[in-house]
């Protein structure tokens, strides 16, 4: 029977890749999630149904609490359970305020945006797919997207709330990782470095060649190198004894001593 998957954050980029791949490789149901980019969506949807799969699509905040509750209900009553959800929703903005972007001049509602963003919607989501696999006996898998900048932070591109959300979902993923493992759920994490989607357009040709040579591989990678091991993760029996771990699918940025070194300014 096909699996039923949600994924935030899939008009575009990982979670777009993920939505095609899921269908394409498994045959799964999926709802894909958008908010600025419903056309995105809207194609994300007609791509996977080429696979004969049924979609739904979801346009809304996935910070705000309401409405991920609404999408979870209607997602199970429209496919009769949830299997896999992927928490991909997420982003950063340079921190709003004074000259200098610095914490001490934030608006507060900035950062109460990316926390809602980067940590919230996950939160918010998984209560209610855990509770619909529990009920059902599903042996769920969740996965969360966050982000290298979880491990490290980025102060010269004034990230820290950013940073601070994509810590608390690590901590997040273990957390609920241990304690839902005695219902077969399973809950992990896969922290991407450097990958070339649209968000990264706002970059130009030299701040990409600089900050290739602070990965070890050379470069920064594509979105079929990250989700691999999403689709890994989301596995019934590959995952089956893997628990609140994080994934850093970085080209070797994490595990280089000199991950600090990344703290360069693109700006300068």
């Amino acid at each position: 029977m096909a699996r039923n998957i949600l994924i935030t954050g899939s008009s575009h980029g990982i979670g777009a890749g993920c939505a095609v791949a899921f269908a394409r490789d498994e045959g799964a149901n999926i709802g894909i999630c958008g908010n600025k980019n419903p056309a995105g969506a809207e194609e994300v949807a007609r791509q996977c149904e080429a696979y004969g799969v049924k979609t739904k699509v979801y346009v809304g905040n996935v910070g705000d609490h309401d409405w991920c509750k609404a999408t979870m209900e209607d997602f199970i009553a429209t496919f009769g359970k949830i299997d896999v959800l992927i928490n991909n929703a997420g982003g950063a903005l340079q921190i709003p305020g004074g000259p200098k972007g610095e914490f001490k001049d934030m608006p507060m509602d900035y950062w109460d945006s990316q926390i809602a963003l980067n940590l919230n919607s996950a939160a918010y989501l998984s209560r209610y797919a855990v509770a619909d696999m529990v009920e059902k006996q599903t042996e769920g898998r969740i996965v969360n997207i966050s982000s290298i900048h979880g491990l490290v932070t980025w102060v010269h591109r004034r990230m820290l709330p950013y940073s601070a959300g994509k810590g608390g979902l690590n901590m997040f993923t273990k957390a609920l990782g241990v304690e839902v493992a005695k219902y077969g759920i399973r809950v992990n994490a896969v922290a991407p470095g450097l990958i070339f989607t649209k968000a990264t357009d706002r970059y130009s040709e030299a701040d990409l060649v600089s900050f290739a040579h602070k990965i070890p591989v050379g470069r920064g990678g594509k979105v079929e190198e990250i989700v691999p091991m999403i689709q890994f993760l989301a596995d019934i029996e590959k995952a089956r004894f893997i628990v609140g771990q994080v994934f850093y699918v970085d080209g070797g940025q994490s595990a280089d001593g000199s991950i600090e070194s990344m703290n360069f300014d693109l700006n300068a």
